[in-house]
């Protein structure tokens, strides 16, 4: 069956699911190529970041040095965060040990949330996907047996046709969903190294600057 003819022998609702298939999988498709290039910059850019922080002289220059290199602003927040709020408000109470925690844990989880960005569309392609197909499989055979039905002939030739013609949904569904499920947890996984990565040097920032003369 070409598109022209499912088109044409179609009703609305079988276009319908036709169409959000295929948006679901033009944007998962979007989404996994924008954020591969994306995340493949991002570790490269955090590994070169680290690196011309622990070179530098100091913690101004490194600043200086990182920006530089952290086109993706996912070093650079961590820094910025550590320049503590002046006296006189919650934020500034505290030792310093506790305020370097905090304004690191919140700046990192910023950072992680941006990089997350696009993975609830993936995961919601990949699960809701199949069942789209299914039940755009299960209305394209109702809608076949009840014209066949009406028609008072019911033979296996006849029947075969409408079937496997609502069964292409089901292997749309599939197409969609498997790219979308593989693209999650790909892309999860990269997140998570990065994710490793800020965290440990976030870690390791806090014990340079919680000496107060560091």
């Amino acid at each position: 069956m070409s598109l022209s003819d499912f088109l044409l022998h179609s009703d609305l609702v079988s276009r319908v699911l036709a169409v959000l298939l295929l948006a679901l999988s033009v944007s998962s498709w979007v989404v996994i190529v924008w954020k591969w290039r994306l995340l493949a910059r991002v570790q490269v850019d955090v590994r070169r970041s680290v690196a011309a922080f622990w070179q530098a002289p100091g913690f101004d220059a490194a600043r200086q040095g990182v920006a530089q290199f952290d086109h993706d602003a996912c070093v650079a927040p961590l820094l910025e965060a550590t320049l503590l709020p002046v006296g006189g408000t919650l934020a500034s109470s505290g030792d310093r040990q506790n305020q370097l925690t905090r304004v690191l844990r919140d700046a990192l989880q910023q950072v992680v949330r941006r990089l997350q960005w696009g993975q609830l569309l993936l995961a919601t392609a990949g699960s809701i996907s199949p069942f789209v197909g299914l039940l755009g499989t299960v209305w394209g055979i109702f809608n076949a047996l009840t014209g066949m039905a009406e028609a008072g002939q019911l033979t296996i030739d006849k029947v075969a046709g409408p079937v496997g013609e609502a069964l292409v949904m089901t292997a749309a569904g599939l197409a969609v969903a498997i790219p979308a499920v593989l693209g999650y947890n790909l892309l999860g996984r990269r997140i998570a190294l990065i994710e490793a990565e800020l965290e440990g040097f976030a870690h390791d920032v806090r014990g340079l600057l919680a000496d107060p003369q560091d």
